[in-house]
């Protein structure tokens, strides 16, 4: 996991911890996590949903980055042997 996102996921940890989707329902984190009934709290829900942007956000990055390499290295390795020939 990315730190950036690391946070998030903690509280969301705790949060679903002192949920009744846990603590009554005795369900796991998974399952509470998917949940979005009155036995978890808004908060929880707002930590889930800012989870998965900030998971999302970094997934897109790496794509754009990816692509942006693919574009721009090619260039730079073709103006570096012409500089060397």
């Amino acid at each position: 996991m990315a730190k950036s996102c690391k946070g998030v996921a903690m509280e969301l940890v705790k949060c679903l911890s002192d949920s009744d989707c846990m603590k009554v329902e005795k369900r796991s984190y998974r399952d509470c996590a998917k949940e979005s009934s009155p036995t978890i709290p808004q908060e929880c829900i707002g930590l889930r949903d800012t989870y998965f942007q900030c998971k999302r956000s970094q997934e897109l990055l790496h794509l754009w980055l990816e692509q942006f390499e693919s574009c721009i290295m090619p260039q730079k390795l073709h103006g570096l042997q012409k500089m060397m020939t």
